[in-house]
């Protein structure tokens, strides 16, 4: 198995289960869980592989990953409790998760030869759009909506990709420490409360 499909799979395994988490705590019905599961670990790929023509997309022609899915909702299933109890539960297994799914969307566009800038966009789109799907269905306002450093953190991690790539680093580090990069920058980002820029601050005061 190639390190990408490596890290592919510890990506689907991270958003299966939060998006997993996301439904137990919305208190869904078994079928809503697979749901919003199998949206928040394939939907950013899903997008992605329309976006460059890949028919069919990904997931249909491998199974490993819907069973993969499969599998974490069962054990996400087993140990909800425990889970649910960690309030920082959901909120790691995100940020994980965009971290892997940010190197695969870069990955993507590096094999179909587009430029780095997009590339790096379909690393964000990759990493970002399941959890928006999800977060629309449990009817949650999309964390890349707000002004958490979300999508920012998908954009800095490939764009040092990139920068690693022209100093010569070797190509077995550059994603491994991209993907470090996006999930340091969002669990900092977190823990010391950064945000992006409140827009709507001078305009309440004015008001």
């Amino acid at each position: 198995m190639r390190f990408i499909e490596v890290v592919d799979l510890l990506g689907t395994i991270a958003f299966a289960v939060s998006g997993a988490l996301a439904a137990f705590d919305k208190r869904l019905d078994p079928f809503g869980i697979i749901i919003i599961a199998f949206v928040t670990a394939a939907g950013g790929g899903t997008l992605r592989d329309i976006l460059l023509g890949v028919y069919p997309v990904s997931w249909m022609t491998n199974m490993n990953l819907v069973y993969t899915i499969l599998i974490c909702v069962v054990i996400t299933f087993i140990f909800r409790s425990f889970l649910l109890k960690l309030r920082t539960t959901l909120f790691l297994f995100d940020t994980i998760g965009i971290g892997f799914y940010t190197v695969v969307g870069l990955e993507m566009g590096l094999i179909a030869g587009l430029h780095p800038i997009i590339c790096v966009t379909l690393g964000c789109i990759t990493a970002c759009f399941g959890g928006v799907i999800r977060d629309i269905l449990v009817n949650e306002i999309p964390v890349i909506f707000r002004k958490n450093i979300y999508a920012t953190a998908c954009l800095l991690g490939g764009g040092a990709y990139f920068i690693m790539r022209k100093l010569g680093v070797p190509e077995g580090l550059n994603f491994p420490v991209a993907a470090a990069i996006v999930i340091t920058i969002r669990l900092l980002a977190v823990y010391f409360k950064i945000g992006l820029p409140n827009v709507y601050k001078k305009v309440d005061r004015e008001e």
